[in-house]
């Protein structure tokens, strides 16, 4: 009987895997970096990637067990991924709990904020939660993530129209925005 845990989450892997490739792509995309003022550093990734695994585990709440399941386990691979990730940087291993504690703390507060906010509809408390996180050192001065808070509200809403099936799957995709044109 337990040994059937284990086959599950063995069939389940291939759906997270792809899952979990799609959301990382998605907030690697260019036009975050170059259009929508998040810095391309390792601190700027971890924003994008936290916003969009955060929209993400929204829409599964709803779903049905094998979609929360899914996400459960993209919410281990992603903290597996910073744990390595951090060990890459040449953080030593004695430090590596504490800094990923930290990082799991950072991730569930934007959670927090991010969802008072998307409850809301509320698109400036929205670019005011990222304005703080994603430019931490600017304070009052951040840049005004408006666009980006748009992304979100709008990608949240493209997610709840996303099949029960894409999600157990691991089909789900994320609208991109497009690119601005530049002169």
């Amino acid at each position: 009987m337990i040994f059937g845990l284990f086959r599950k989450r063995n069939h389940n892997r291939s759906i997270v895997d792809r899952q979990y490739a799609t959301l990382t792509s998605v907030a690697r995309e260019p036009v975050f970096y170059l259009d929508f003022d998040v810095p391309d550093t390792v601190m700027g990734r971890f924003e994008m990637l936290s916003l969009v695994l955060i929209l993400y585990f929204r829409r599964t709440r709803a779903s049905e067990t094998s979609g929360q399941e899914i996400a459960q386990e993209i919410v281990d691979a992603f903290f597996q991924d910073i744990d390595y990730s951090i060990r890459e940087l040449g953080i030593g291993d004695t430090s590596v709990p504490k800094r990923m504690k930290k990082l799991a703390g950072m991730f569930y507060g934007r959670l927090e904020s991010y969802a008072a906010a998307l409850d809301a509809g509320d698109a400036a408390a929205l670019a005011a939660a990222l304005s703080r996180n994603v430019h931490p050192q600017a304070g009052d001065a951040a840049s005004p993530m408006v666009r980006l808070a748009g992304w979100a509200l709008d990608a949240e809403a493209a997610l709840a129209n996303v099949p029960e099936s894409d999600i157990a799957t691991g089909s789900a995709l994320f609208p991109i925005p497009a690119v601005e044109q530049r002169p």
